[in-house]
């Protein structure tokens, strides 16, 4: 899935792309892991083995690195949902996703400070973000409504409680509690 904002662009050479995914890793690492905002550019191009020349090639300000680093993981995200049905019963494809819906949330949440330099900048990272997650849900739900789950259950009602559930996540203490509370939903979305 190409994420409908992003720009049309020619396909990469293969060490080009390459290079481009290499970015990608280690910025988000380093805007995830970093209580700085202003995480050295020249430090992500050294962790992806490549020049700050390469960087600059691929993402011309430190606001397209960002938002391409977020699209990159809600389109991630969202492309699992398929993936994930063609692996494991739906039941359990939804409980993988949501895991990975939590995961997801609290990469935003470390890349907060980066990804409001990019708002201030005139970005809109979350243009359609809230669809994408709708989407990728509803094609879960209506997979599990076939095998044992409820039908009357909106996608939105499950996306608000992930982020509220979400809250939780961001102590690492609390990874068991919210496996639980996670589970506590799918048990609640089964059929009676």
């Amino acid at each position: 899935m190409t994420h409908p904002d992003a720009e049309p662009a020619r396909p990469l050479r293969a060490d080009a792309r390459r290079n481009r995914e290499r970015l990608l890793e280690a910025a988000l690492k380093a805007f995830s892991t970093e209580a700085d905002a202003e995480v050295s550019l020249e430090r992500v191009a050294r962790d992806a083995g490549v020049g700050i020349g390469t960087l600059y090639r691929h993402f011309p300000t430190r606001e397209a690195l960002v938002e391409e680093v977020y699209r990159t993981e809600l389109t991630r995200l969202c492309e699992s949902a398929p993936r994930l049905l063609a692996q494991r019963p739906p039941v359990e494809a939804l409980r993988a996703w949501m895991d990975a819906f939590i995961d997801y949330l609290a990469t935003k949440r470390g890349l907060a400070e980066a990804l409001r330099a990019v708002i201030a900048a005139g970005g809109r990272p979350f243009a359609r973000s809230r669809e994408l997650l709708l989407g990728a849900l509803g094609e879960l739900l209506a997979a599990g409504a076939g095998a044992g789950l409820r039908s009357d259950v909106a996608a939105e009602d499950i996306l608000i409680a992930l982020n509220g559930i979400s809250l939780a996540a961001a102590d690492p203490s609390q990874r068991d509690q919210v496996g639980r509370v996670l589970d506590l939903i799918v048990d609640g979305l089964r059929a009676r």
